[in-house]
């Protein structure tokens, strides 16, 4: 009889693999497009106020 390779920890490795580069993309995205994003937010704020 063949017995097969546990291979469990392997899919955890890749999970947490995944969720590291998707972690460092947000990242390296918040540092370029921050500031422009925190102008759109406030822009839409004061959009919002102006018409409540």
């Amino acid at each position: 009889m063949f017995i097969l390779p546990r291979e469990e920890g392997q899919g955890l490795a890749e999970y947490a693999f995944i969720l590291v580069f998707v972690a460092i993309a947000i990242v390296v995205i918040v540092a370029i497009f921050g500031e422009g994003l925190a102008l759109l937010y406030d822009s839409i704020i004061t959009d919002l106020s102006a018409v409540m």
